[in-house]
């Protein structure tokens, strides 16, 4: 058995012959031991094949059916019907004092559907799929959600203004139009999504599958606390429940938009670093050649007339501060000069 190690990283091969025909792994066996329990944390290379999921029709029916199911709790709601009736039976029957030896855990699970921990929790998660498959989408996918939830299930609450359960003035009245923004319940809206989006963005059907039991174990859990706590009608977990299960079967219209969005945020990336790679650098080592200081003109001109003055000084030239003494010193050594060699030489006797 020969085995290329340098195609297999993270990994050491044992080469040991195996004679019994059962393939038990044993520690005598074992063909590869892996060696870097985090190499599947490192980033890949390229960016990975993900389907982008569609509006199938099992897709459309469950949103046209969650639609149906949305109008029907507002239309009870609206007309004080047997649902009304059942949120203020739920509300008298005050849940917290039935069962007060669970109050302080679910204070704690409640926080599961505010949106401010939530978000930060998949968003760091998705930030971190995002950098290991090169790709926006996940993070680009999360904010489309929040924003399509902020917009939808914000309208309907200022819209209806209903009173919450420890505000509530007259008992079996459905508390409309009170100015309250109790209805339909954000924590349970947003427990849908912001775990939801986890089983939405996953990449194989066995993932998929357990992330949507948890996500679906959470929002089922968050809305019935908020009912326990007296902090949400019966009738406001429905309709979060409905809000959330729609902006997560309508994600996949949004998806060219996200793509668009995507390809416009990487072209705006690789601008910058062409623009970053176009400016030139030049950094100085320590203790390298520094680049050369160039002087002013006219401090070079001055420089150049005092290097042709200093070495005809004693010819002839005007040193500054003594003009005259060294003109008339150079004449006379001129002279003094043509007067030898006028002479005739002298032959010695």
């Amino acid at each position: 058995m020969k085995l290329d190690l340098r195609q297999t990283p993270h990994h050491i091969g044992i080469t040991k012959r195996v004679d019994r025909p059962d393939h038990t792994l044993t520690r005598c066996n074992v063909d590869c031991v892996r060696t870097d329990i985090f190499a599947r944390l490192d980033r890949e290379p390229e960016p990975p094949k993900i389907e982008i999921p569609r509006m199938s029709r099992t897709r459309l029916a469950l949103f046209g059916g969650t639609s149906a199911f949305y109008l029907a709790i507002v239309v009870a709601v609206l007309a004080s019907t047997w649902l009304v009736a059942l949120d203020w039976k739920l509300m008298l029957f005050r849940p917290y004092e039935q069962w007060p030896e669970q109050h302080a855990f679910l204070d704690y699970f409640v926080t599961l559907g505010q949106r401010g921990p939530t978000a930060v929790m998949v968003a760091a998660w998705l930030g971190w799929r995002s950098w290991r498959q090169h790709t926006l989408r996940p993070l680009l996918a999360l904010g489309a959600a929040l924003l399509l939830l902020n917009v939808t299930v914000g309208a309907v609450k200022i819209g209806l203004g209903r009173l919450g359960p420890h505000y509530a003035t007259q008992i079996g009245s459905a508390e409309l139009f009170a100015g309250g923004d109790i209805f339909p319940s954000g924590h349970t809206a947003n427990a849908v999504v912001t775990w939801g989006i986890l089983a939405y963005l996953a990449t194989t059907p066995r993932a998929r599958r357990y992330l949507s039991a948890l996500s679906a174990v959470v929002s089922l859990g968050v809305g019935l606390t908020t009912v326990y706590l007296s902090t949400h009608w019966l009738s406001d977990v429905l309709l979060g429940w409905a809000a959330g299960l729609l902006i997560l079967l309508g994600l996949p219209w949004c998806e060219p938009l996200i793509a668009r969005a995507e390809a416009f945020i990487l072209g705006l990336r690789e601008q910058w670093r062409r623009r970053r790679a176009s400016v030139p650098s030049l950094p100085v080592a320590s203790g390298g050649p520094r680049p050369a200081v160039f002087p002013q003109r006219g401090t070079e001109a001055a420089q150049s007339d005092g290097a042709t003055r200093e070495p005809v000084a004693g010819i002839g030239t005007t040193t500054p501060g003594r003009p005259a003494a060294s003109t008339r010193t150079t004449t006379h050594d001129r002279s003094r000069a043509h007067a030898r060699s006028e002479r005739t030489p002298v032959t010695p006797s």
